[in-house]
């Protein structure tokens, strides 16, 4: 058993950490200078669009879509994207959208790579990857519940040459920044077949008639403002050509799931990135903070938590890793144990690592001095999103009870 990465990682690696240490950690201040500079403005800040410069003469641009017939020149695989995914991870805020691998228009042009027609990818695939426009992934309901993903009211009606799509859709990732100009949208074409059969998914233009982004979502009081928030949006009698349909009528389903599995690796391995930048901070702010007659690193709790902390990311990032492999060598379904295993355990470990650094910090881990309150509830959103912990605790448990 081999552990050591590949030539193309390694290199990879070498100059992502080098562009996130030189470039995209020293600009965090210029981003918080930028947002309170414009309250209320929902926009892609001056300062990301000069590191976006910065990553593509770099090459460092679109290294989530693998090789392959709609892939990318320099992409790569699961496997070599998961510890370029981490390292993103050490500055969640600006390096994904810096290097043009920020959710949700990852999972999107995966989507369109994989299932769109030329006409459609031709259309909105390359502006997404030019980071020309941003797009918005809507299949949340506020009036199901979401995680039984078969269970979704939106309609979406054949009628004549069009589809007409109704329904309320909300958490819709990147639907407030106004460079957002796409949205791919699950509903159900019919409610009579089989529960997996009865979603599909169609790209409706920001900018149709019926389209209102009715408001701004927030998680544990965070509004996303610099990335485009996650919105609440009302699709009504919404008309769309036929030609807008992805795949065919009823392969909603089977493409929500093909879209969330690599999704899945690329937010575990960012979790683990913002786990060890919360662990650098809790390095140098034990060896320097004094209590009670010592430093916090002589303070066997701490050096428990430390212990501890380090545990779950070594073990995790082999996990998320195999994960990765698996996907590239026998396909995501055969993968879908780990896909599932990761999920829920990256985040609640991840969780755990924050909130003892918090808990370090005192008040300060609370405040906007550090980036740990906003990591955390980041981290916490991970429980939810793309399925919670119990769905894939379920699905899971059935299929190890079978074996």
């Amino acid at each position: 058993m081999d552990f050591q990465p590949d030539e193309v990682t390694r290199a990879r690696s070498e100059e992502v950490r080098a562009f996130i240490d030189e470039h995209v950690l020293p600009a965090e201040p210029a981003l918080e200078e930028e947002v309170a500079a414009t309250p209320g403005e929902w926009t892609t800040r001056p300062i990301v669009r000069s590191l976006q410069k910065k990553a593509r003469d770099r090459g460092l641009w679109n290294l989530f879509l693998p090789p392959g017939p709609h892939g990318v020149e320099g992409g790569l695989t699961n496997l070599q994207y998961a510890p370029v995914a981490e390292l993103t991870g050490r500055s969640p805020r600006l390096a994904p959208i810096a290097m043009n691998c920020a959710a949700p228009d990852t999972g999107n042009m995966e989507l369109l790579a994989q299932f769109g027609t030329p006409a459609q990818r031709e259309e909105w695939l390359e502006p997404l990857l030019d980071c020309r426009i941003r797009s918005a992934f809507c299949m949340t309901e506020p009036a199901v519940a979401s995680s039984d993903a078969t269970r979704i009211e939106t309609e979406i009606r054949r009628d004549g040459a069009d589809y007409v799509i109704s329904g309320r859709k909300w958490f819709a990732t990147g639907a407030m920044n106004p460079d957002c100009a796409i949205f791919i949208v699950m509903g159900k074409t019919d409610p009579g077949a089989d529960r997996h059969r009865q979603q599909s998914m169609v790209l409706v233009p920001r900018a149709t008639p019926g389209v209102t982004v009715v408001r701004p979502m927030t998680v544990l009081g965070y509004d996303d403002r610099d990335h485009g928030g996650h919105a609440e949006v009302l699709f009504e009698n919404v008309r769309v050509p036929a030609d807008a349909l992805i795949g065919g009528e009823g392969d909603g389903f089977a493409i929500a799931q093909a879209r969330l599995g690599p999704g899945r690796v690329h937010h575990c391995m960012r979790a683990l990135g913002m786990a060890e930048r919360a662990l650098d901070l809790v390095r140098a702010r034990a060896n320097e903070r004094v209590a009670f007659g010592g430093t916090l690193a002589e303070k066997g709790v701490v050096r428990t938590w430390a212990a501890e902390s380090r545990i779950d990311v070594e073990a995790l990032r082999l996990l998320v890793l195999k994960t990765a492999w698996l996907m590239d060598t026998v396909g995501n379904k055969a993968a879908m144990t780990e896909i599932q295993a990761i999920k829920v355990a990256v985040p609640r470990a991840v969780e755990r690592i924050l909130d003892r650094a918090i808990q370090l910090f005192g008040g300060a881990g609370l405040s906007q001095d550090t980036p740990l309150a906003g990591m955390f509830a980041a981290a916490r959103s991970l429980r939810l999103a793309d399925g919670p912990d119990e769905v894939h605790l379920a699905a899971l448990g059935k299929a190890e009870l079978r074996r």
